[in-house]
């Protein structure tokens, strides 16, 4: 059964033309702003993409990690990841712009800048424009390949109901999953950490990337409650599904903590010139009290709520704390993206915090086309893996508390 032939359908059609309409009026004011003050539609454009973009990375990351360890929990979101990954030929297109404006972000591509760093002149082996460019298309077409060889056998499966496919899946997750793992390190240094071509991190690449997975648990979660009541879950789910999924959200959030920790631990105990400029320009004019909005509401109070088993166990609970991860992991990606820009050789050196209207279209924009290609995708095929033999081992009982 599709999502077409249920009442779920037209809800879900509805939901994606408001989407599409957010994002176009999103993207037409983002134009604007490109004319207006192209410097700040580049920085706005870069972490708001930085975020969506996030949400497929993190969907092929939760695919392979379920194929790999295998779990009930992830039968049920299954489709939901696979149309997150659906959408990488999208994002690959919307890096488009970032492309076209390395000029403006990154610092190491600055003719005036090179000419009297010779740091950054020693890693233009690496920082260069082509090869920069040639990576971006290479990690793309890596997880592009990856989501496709997944997905093909998911939909034999539903019409095949052959079980070695679990098995087949299983192996080719087994090297995805470490290939996955190298290929988004990498493309977070890439993007984001080279914006500050002096300062490096080893644990970087790792904490983002458990971040984007965070956020993309965080949103399938909510989207699952909100389809809970709906034909086919609503005779498949147990509370046991959403205990299982807040827990893993419950233990994102603690390696998230314990890898941004780490770091600044690290580099506070070290005290190096080389590196402490990155936490300095984030505790300083204005962005301490984002530092510690984060560490507050993107850590402790979701561990101290979290906690609760009746919480991850409570789908209405359990949905609010999911769509707050989501909406601080925005927060936190701003903070560690739009300080890049505040230091020395930058147009905004010395500049303290600060919001643009940019800052909220971009988003918007990037995020209301993204949704919308999501539902898209998730309407092609079934919601579930209806051949898979894991599914017919869940009972069949309707959610508690949903309804």
């Amino acid at each position: 059964m599709t999502a077409a032939e249920t009442m779920l359908g037209p809800r879900m059609d509805r939901v994606q033309r408001i989407a599409l309409v957010a994002g176009l009026v999103g993207l037409a004011l983002c134009g604007v702003g490109l004319v207006v003050d192209r410097a700040q539609f580049f920085r706005s454009y870069l972490w708001a993409y930085l975020y969506w973009n996030g949400m497929a990375i993190g969907s092929l990351g939760i695919l392979l990690l379920n194929h790999v360890v295998g779990g009930r929990w992830g039968i049920v979101i299954r489709r939901l990841v696979e149309a997150g990954t659906r959408t990488f030929p999208l994002m690959l297109a919307l890096v488009v712009p970032i492309l076209f404006g390395m000029g403006t972000l990154y610092i190491w591509t600055m003719p005036g800048v090179l000419a009297h760093d010779a740091a950054i002149r020693g890693k233009s082996g690496y920082l260069n424009i082509p090869f920069f460019i040639g990576r971006i298309v290479l990690y793309f077409a890596v997880w592009i390949f990856w989501s496709w060889m997944l997905r093909r056998r998911s939909l034999e499966q539903d019409q095949s109901g052959d079980p070695a496919l679990v098995d087949n899946m299983r192996r080719i997750a087994a090297p995805g999953i470490v290939i996955f793992v190298f290929t988004a390190t990498f493309a977070f240094v890439d993007l984001i950490m080279s914006l500050e071509p002096h300062w490096f991190s080893t644990i970087y690449g790792a904490m983002f990337l458990i971040g984007q997975v965070l956020e993309t648990f965080a949103f399938m979660i909510a989207v699952l409650i909100l389809l809970s009541k709906y034909t086919p879950f609503s005779s498949i789910l147990t509370i046991q599904h959403f205990h299982d999924l807040g827990n893993l959200m419950f233990a994102f959030t603690v390696l998230w903590a314990y890898l941004s920790f780490s770091q600044f631990l690290i580099i506070w105990a070290g005290n190096l010139p080389e590196e402490i400029p990155w936490y300095l320009r984030r505790f300083s004019g204005g962005w301490a009290y984002v530092a510690v909005f984060i560490a507050v509401f993107h850590f402790c109070a979701p561990f101290a709520i979290m906690l609760f088993r009746y919480v991850k166990r409570n789908p209405r609970l359990l949905y609010f704390v999911a769509i707050w991860m989501a909406v601080i992991r925005m927060v936190d990606v701003f903070w560690i993206v739009e300080p890049s820009f505040y230091q020395e050789g930058m147009p905004l050196h010395n500049q303290g915090f600060s919001l643009s209207w940019m800052d909220l279209a971009a988003p918007i924009g990037i995020g209301g086309i993204w949704i919308a290609a999501f539902i898209w995708q998730l309407k092609r095929f079934p919601l579930l893996p209806v051949n898979d033999p894991r599914l017919t081992e869940i009972p069949k009982r309707m959610v508690e508390g949903i309804n």
